[in-house]
């Protein structure tokens, strides 16, 4: 009986080896159709007695504002460029600050954030956690930079039923996310930690006070070589 469990538990692990790295391999090239998120909203929104609403539209990143690109990263990853998945420095930063404030702060990457909307489900179990760390090297292995972020920016959730630049800048500002200017795109970056409560389209101070500090750190953020 413990020699079938384990030959069970061997093949189920190989088989979840095998078809993680076959779909990383297609989303490499192919953009991922739906992530859990989105199911989890719709059903929110029904539960809610709300309509559905889902917009997204798939851009490359040559159709993204370089001014976007600058802003997530100064304001979400300022190592996006240089590290392996994940910022050593930022989670123990965070893990200072969770030890002292019961505002619990994050030190998630780009990259592990990708991780988590494309391939798992929101939450903080060790399960999801481990999963995602090995989701994380797994992308940073087949991927380049440049497609982790057009992901990133592709399906991000940016507010109530919104996903990725695209859908954004149409949404809260009337022009494509190609046309996206620096201010603009500092605005949609500070909203990103609850872009279900905030808004760029009509910024509170707090959020404007976020804007100023991403404005501010993009001028040490250069442009990265994948938009060159």
């Amino acid at each position: 009986m413990v020699k079938k469990v384990y030959r069970f538990l061997k093949k189920l692990m190989l088989y979840f080896l095998i078809s993680s790295f076959v779909l990383t391999l297609i989303y490499r090239f192919v953009p991922p159709p739906f992530t859990y998120l989105m199911l989890q909203r719709l059903v929110e929104q029904k539960i809610d007695g709300e309509s559905f609403k889902l917009k997204k539209d798939w851009v490359d990143i040559e159709h993204i504002s370089p001014y976007l690109v600058r802003a997530v990263i100064a304001s979400e990853d300022q190592h996006f460029n240089e590290h392996w998945g994940f910022d050593l420095e930022a989670l123990q930063k965070a893990y200072q600050h969770n030890q002292k404030s019961k505002k619990v702060k994050g030190g998630s990457t780009i990259s592990q954030q990708v991780a988590k909307n494309v391939f798992l489900w929101p939450g903080r179990s060790y399960i999801r956690k481990g999963l995602e760390a090995y989701f994380t090297i797994l992308i940073e292995i087949t991927w380049s930079k440049k497609r982790i972020m057009e992901i990133y920016l592709n399906e991000i959730e940016m507010g109530n039923g919104i996903y990725g630049a695209e859908a954004a800048a149409q949404q809260y500002f009337h022009k494509p996310a190609k046309s996206l200017s620096k201010r603009e795109s500092a605005l949609i970056a500070a909203v990103l930690p609850n872009p279900i409560k905030w808004s760029p389209a009509n910024p509170n101070a707090y959020i404007q006070r976020r804007e100023y500090r991403i404005l501010r750190a993009m001028r040490y953020v250069g442009k990265p070589e994948y938009l060159r």
